[in-house]
Parts: structure tokens; sequence; C-alpha cells
């Protein structure tokens, strides 16, 4: 068993679910493997990924009690299943496993995008399945089963979506295995946090993608002299450009309207700078920047950046 820093969550002393499993063996859901076992959220966690060599390399680190080799295999008789893959594939997933599902189970997921993944996988369910889907604002730009942590989800907001009439029983169930995990839960409409993410994630991605893309497509900069000289903004904030292309692909596709709307009033703004840049207008520029500043250091004193916290993601 990895060592569990002192700052992170408490070893519970019973299991929360007998039996969990993880589709998907990427960073969160190797993460998620790791900090169950550590944490005993589960008894038994039980893990499956398509690729059969990352199927391997999770044996090999002894991320699950079990990897099973299909996914209907792994869910089978679990009490609480995640799934840990790219949204655009939540709903065939959610097919290929609907009749080993047993009744009672609850079902979640990993993704920011949570409209299209509840309209993708509630018609799926058999009868007595609950859903809540789920998302750990939480990660960093590497991927695959080596890449997890377990206190990746320390002190990180994870956000619950349930549909509309969901059991509150299995609400409580989903908050306490976040909670468990050291994560702070909160609750939203799917509709609602597709927007709020769509302007403090997908356009932030999105933005990096393509100044990345901008700085190597300029004719009198060379690549080399981009890796070569970049300062910290432009390293800092590009860093985000290294995430998982496929991922952020689905993302895109499947939060589309709340992403064109935050990109337009995103390009307006951008225009606003433009000319006051262009015409020499400080004043605009200064208010801008105070007020900006104002937000980050916000960010700061809520606790989304904190000095230990950004150690243990590293670590």
């Amino acid at each position: 068993m990895a060592p569990v820093p002192q700052s992170f969550a408490p070893r519970r002393d019973e299991p929360l679910f007998g039996r969990l499993a993880i589709i998907g063996i990427g960073l969160i859901g190797s993460s998620i493997a790791r900090a169950a076992k550590d944490l005993n959220l589960a008894g038994r966690v039980l893990l499956y990924d398509r690729d059969e060599a990352v199927r391997q390399r999770a044996r090999e680190l002894g991320l699950g009690h079990e990897v099973a080799e299909t996914a209907a295999e792994a869910v089978r008789d679990a009490d609480h299943i995640v799934l840990c893959v790219p949204v655009g594939a939540c709903g065939t997933v959610a097919a290929e496993i609907a009749s080993a599902l047993k009744p009672g189970a609850i079902l979640s997921d990993v993704g920011s995008v949570k409209k299209s993944v509840v309209e993708a996988v509630l018609p799926h369910l058999p009868e007595g399945v609950h859903f809540v889907p789920a998302h750990p604002v939480a990660g960093t730009e590497n991927s695959g089963p080596d890449a997890g942590f377990p206190s990746l989800f320390l002190n990180r907001w994870c956000i619950l979506t349930p549909p509309e009439g969901t059991h509150e029983t299995a609400i409580a169930r989903t908050r306490q295995f976040w909670e468990g995990m050291g994560a702070i839960v909160e609750i939203m409409t799917a509709s609602h946090h597709d927007l709020v993410l769509a302007v403090t994630s997908h356009l932030p991605h999105l933005i990096a993608y393509n100044i990345v893309g901008t700085a190597e497509d300029l004719a009198a900069v060379t690549q080399s002299e981009v890796i070569k000289f970049s300062a910290g903004g432009f390293r800092d904030f590009t860093r985000i450009a290294a995430s998982d292309p496929t991922m952020w692909r689905d993302v895109f596709l499947h939060n589309k309207d709340a992403v064109l709307e935050m990109l337009g009033r995103f390009s307006e703004d951008l225009a606003v700078l433009t000319r006051a840049i262009r015409f020499g207008d400080g004043d605009t520029l200064h208010k801008h920047f105070t007020r900006t500043r104002a937000i980050r250091r916000g960010i700061v004193a809520l606790g989304q950046e904190k000095p230990e916290t950004e150690k243990l993601r590293k670590d």
C-alpha cells in the first residue's frame, strides 16, 4: 500500500461499498483505484480498460484487487460503478454493461460534460439502477495508469449532477464516496454545470491548445525557439495543452453550445482589449488587469490553489 499523506482523508474502519468497479484506468480511474484501496472505500476494487496493455499495467501496479477482461465482468455484482472513459464513450459503455448491473447499484462517471452524458446513459439503465453523474474538478496533464495518485482529489471540488427523481440515498452515498477521498462536493443541475465548466475549464483549454498552435505556426519563430524561450506565463498557461486529446475532443463536441456561448463572450471582450492596445488606451487596460487580478487572488483565497495541494499533485 502506498503511504498516505498525513493531511489526507482518514481511512474508513468499514468499507463504504462492498464492490467498486472502475471502467477506464487512466489518470482519474487509477487515482480512484489507489484512493479506494488505501482508504478502504470498497471491500474489493475491480478494474477494466479496453486497452489490453493498460489492463496488464494495472495488474503490474496492483491498482485493484482484480482486473477483468470485459466491462460486463467488472461490473457484475458491483455496488458502485464509475465510468472513467471519454464522455463520448459513456453511452456505449452503459449499453455494454446494462445487463450485468444488479438492482440497487449506483452508476456514476467522471466526465467534465454532464448534460450529454445523462442523455446518453439513462436510456440504457435497467430499473432499480441509480445514476449519479459526478465531475471531480481535478487532474494533471499526464495520463495513463502510472499517472494516478490517491490524493489527486484532496481539497478539490467534485460536482454531482443527479437527474431529477434520483434516489436521495444514492446521492448521499456518492457524496460520501468523493468526500472519503478528500473532495469537496457540490450539487447542481447538469445544464448549469456545463455552463460553469465551459468558462472555468473548457474555454481555457481551447485557448491553450490554440495559442500553442499559433506559436508553432509563426514563420519567423521556430518550434525550437518556442520551447527554448518559453517564459513562465507561456509555460504555465499552456501546460494544459498537453492533456489527453481524445478526452478534450469529446468535451468540445458534447458541450458545444455552452462553449460557443462562452467563446463568443470571450471574443467580444478580447476585441475591447485589442482596441485599447491599438489606440493606446492605458486606462482600459489597467482597469481590466486590476479587476482580473482581484479575481485571481479570490481563487487563491478560496483554496483552489494551495502550495501543499500542488506539492501532493506532483508527488
